[in-house]
């Protein structure tokens, strides 16, 4: 199989040595959720892990929850709901609807609060190698010990940099900073925040610093295939790959770097800050979940797309659908000649060549019409429909009533 690469800014083939996987998606900040492009996000990430077993491979998943964060304590604040009673609740709704979209359960589903430990002795090891300083009970990442920041899988200069981390959280005035882009490993307690005791003094801790200690924690040093939105790029992921280096001593940190394109509503990138969302929870109330994967996954994975007019692909999904599930409840008989590997090497061809899903799900669609067709003069191969079915289970469709 060959995957983007975002760190070799090409196909790569996909390979392991020992037969497993080990894979780690960032995962919301449950404060608003769950929008078409987290679902995207997954639903990419869960049929990889899927396609991958298929092959013979074993995954070994986990996928994090930011369940403390600026957001969510502002969230919080507006709504006058406890910081934590209000995460409880968004991820309640966020696990509901990926169990609702059939998508697989990681193996481990840590949250930030219970990793404080492993956080922060990263932190910790980070300060001893000359890599994080301590102000006024913070600690930040001196990005002036790394040698190339950021140019390990972005390729930017230091004023661009500079402007993108800004507008993703970045405090560039932040006085205890020697750099206005070096970023917050530990902050120090704020009036009416939750914190926890640390070497530096009661705080919490930063945003990047929670996928290294995760990840870190359950996968190793070195881990297979990490996957996130494209907007994590920079500087979120970034800062995971020098954070995780520097820590460890080991590199490369990810392999295969997996990242889903952004959807988009309304002429632009749908986002909770921008208020232009589509959930899943309303939308499962009219569409079934296989119609919601198919639809998501008649786009590739790496290309931005619109879902302004998300209802006649929507529809265009039922109908597919219900082509498949005629096809699968015809008696089965092993009268007529279709042999379904010709489809089948069209699938696996697709899902090879970068995940290409439209594709593979034309292959089906094409297999399942030759079934009906050949039913018409009653006789319906079982393979086929076997073929079927097993490679629909691959892009995690259930196609029962």
């Amino acid at each position: 199989m060959k995957l983007y690469n975002t760190l070799t800014n090409a196909l790569d083939d996909v390979t392991t040595e020992d037969g497993i996987f080990r894979m780690y998606v960032c995962g919301v900040t449950p404060y608003d959720t769950t929008h078409m492009g987290h679902a995207f996000t997954y639903v990419a990430f869960d049929v990889l892990a899927r396609y991958l077993e298929f092959l013979g491979y074993e995954t070994k998943r986990v996928q994090n929850v930011t369940d403390i964060d600026d957001d969510i304590i502002k969230r919080a604040r507006e709504v006058g709901m406890a910081w934590d009673e209000l995460g409880n609740r968004e991820n309640e709704k966020f696990l509901k609807d990926m169990r609702a979209l059939n998508v697989l359960e990681p193996h481990h589903y840590p949250r930030v609060t219970e990793e404080i430990p492993s956080i922060i002795e990263m932190v910790e090891e980070l300060v001893r190698k000359g890599h994080g300083y301590e102000v006024n009970g913070s600690v930040y990442f001196d990005v002036s010990s790394d040698d190339g920041f950021a140019s390990h899988i972005v390729d930017m200069d230091y004023d661009e940099q500079l402007k993108i981390a800004n507008e993703r959280g970045n405090f560039p005035d932040d006085p205890n900073k020697r750099d206005p882009l070096d970023f917050v490993l530990w902050q120090a307690a704020q009036p009416g925040e939750p914190t926890w005791d640390s070497p530096w003094g009661e705080g919490r801790p930063g945003w990047h610093i929670e996928c290294s200690a995760m990840s870190t924690h359950y996968l190793g040093p070195t881990i297979d295939i990490h996957s996130g939105g494209a907007d994590l790029i920079f500087p979120h992921h970034s800062c995971e790959i020098v954070q995780s280096e520097r820590f460890s001593g080991e590199s490369p940190f990810v392999r295969y770097w997996f990242h889903i394109a952004m959807v988009h509503l309304e002429g632009e990138k749908m986002s909770k800050s921008l208020g232009n969302m589509l959930f899943i929870s309303d939308l499962i109330k009219t569409y079934d979940a296989d119609s919601i994967r198919l639809y998501l996954l008649s786009h590739h994975y790496r290309e931005v797309w619109h879902a302004d007019d998300y209802e006649t692909g929507l529809t265009t999904a039922v109908a597919m659908r219900k082509t498949w599930l005629d096809a699968l409840r015809l008696p089965a008989s092993d009268g007529a000649m279709i042999d379904p590997s010709t489809q089948r090497e069209a699938f696996i061809s697709a899902m090879d060549n970068d995940m290409d899903t439209n594709s593979a799900i034309q292959a089906l669609d094409t297999l399942a019409k030759q079934i009906n067709e050949a039913a018409k003069e009653a006789a319906n191969p079982a393979d086929a429909q076997a073929t079927l079915r097993e490679l629909a289970g691959v892009l995690g469709l259930r196609l029962d009533a």
